[in-house]
């Protein structure tokens, strides 16, 4: 339990791509039993959804809290005569160990668990309390997961000090990087309404490209803010833009886009999702494209559960763990917002929470890997912060 290698051999051994688990869960538990965690397995789902298994583990009864947050889900391993070594095998090769959930997220988990073992045989069970929340549904919907497990844990009557989620921060080497906060994200689609006809009679139909493209152009320009003291300005991107129109010779009856925004903490879902409604209205009346037609006629449709904008400022979590990460590594990691979502969104409203792992350069891709040299550096890392974090 002590040597992150064989922790994550047993963990990358498990086929668990989103919702499935495959023994993954089991694995850890057989890791955090005889470490003395006290283990409970909760399955949420809700209807449309699959069923999703999660586990919470906590040693001690006392504070200081600290709790390790993380998934054993992981995204498909693609194109298996692609991989250099079997997706699940958990080969080492050149120093290496090659498998899909590497680096995002299982090596991270594997990390912690040798970390708190190596603390409990130095210095004998924390002076206060570690728990690890860790669900299987992080990598597609997050319906069944961490957001439903760690109310489930409040409710129950649990409460931290902080948290780190063990994601893949590094850009390049062990301890670059922490991410104290994320940008938000916001995700919809426009559907304009045009009349379907022959191109050789355009002014028997009107079609819905041309009142869409300036749509788009306003939704692009002028830019929603050149960033702020934390975060990087604002960004919209256009995913995909639709017409179903198989044949060449037919105006089309209705275009759609589909677009993605991550942004920062100038906004809310609620003012964002104001202000491009508002350039959709400006920009529906342009008639560049379409001369003397009426105003465009359109709907947008919003994802569900957008992510919010935070920023953790949490000294005593944040300072604990840069002091740990330069003890180990000799560098003063950056502090950063950048990146995609993570569940540490929903942990936000609970404790403060950063995240910090492994070099996440190989991660979602072919032959997923993770040098065995950093497997050991952030495990050192860990054992680095829970001494400093306890006091010994």
């Amino acid at each position: 339990m002590t040597d992150p290698i064989s922790n994550l051999a047993a963990l990358i051994g498990c086929v668990s791509v989103t919702p499935k688990d495959d023994g993954a869960l089991d694995a850890l538990e057989n890791i955090l039993e005889p470490l003395g965690f006290a283990v409970e397995r909760i399955t949420f789902e809700e209807d449309g959804t699959e069923p999703v298994d999660n586990l919470y583990a906590r040693l001690g009864s006392e504070g200081p809290h600290i709790m390790f947050a993380g998934h054993t889900d992981v995204v498909p391993a693609g194109d298996v005569e692609a991989w250099s070594h079997p997706p699940f095998g958990a080969e080492i090769d050149g120093g290496a160990m090659y498998g899909r959930g590497a680096v995002d997220m299982k090596g991270g988990i594997a990390c912690f668990a040798a970390a708190v073992a190596r603390h409990i045989e130095a210095h004998g069970p924390p002076v206060g309390s570690i728990s690890l929340l860790t669900t299987g549904d992080e990598e597609a919907a997050a319906i069944n997961g961490t957001a439903k497990l760690i109310e489930w844990a409040a409710n129950k009557g649990e409460s931290w000090d902080g948290c780190i989620v063990g994601e893949p921060t590094n850009p390049e080497t062990l301890g670059d990087m922490i991410k104290i906060g994320r940008r938000g994200s916001l995700a919809g689609s426009i559907t304009v309404q045009g009349v379907q006809g022959h191109v050789a009679y355009p002014h028997l139909a009107d079609n819905p490209v041309r009142a869409l493209l300036p749509m788009l152009e306003r939704l692009i320009d002028p830019p929603f803010d050149q960033g702020s003291d934390q975060f990087p300005p604002t960004n919209l991107e256009i995913t995909s833009v639709d017409v179903g129109n198989p044949a060449v010779n037919v105006i089309p009856a209705k275009a759609t886009a589909s677009f993605n925004v991550r942004f920062n903490d100038h906004w809310s879902a609620d003012t964002l999702k104001a202000e491009i409604v508002d350039r959709f209205n400006m920009a529906s009346s342009d008639d560049r494209f379409r001369p003397g037609r009426d105003k465009a006629v359109f709907n947008i449709s919003w994802r569900d559960r957008p992510a919010p904008v935070f920023l953790t400022r949490d000294e005593a979590l944040i300072d604990t763990l840069s002091a740990a990460i330069e003890a180990r590594t000799g560098k003063k990691p950056q502090l950063s917002t950048t990146g995609g979502t993570s569940d540490a969104r929903f942990i936000k409203n609970y404790c403060p929470v950063v995240e910090f792992g492994l070099v996440g350069q190989t991660m979602h891709m072919v032959d997923e890997r993770v040098a065995l040299s950093d497997l050991e550096g952030l495990t050192g890392i860990y054992e680095e912060f829970l001494q400093r974090w306890f006091g010994r």
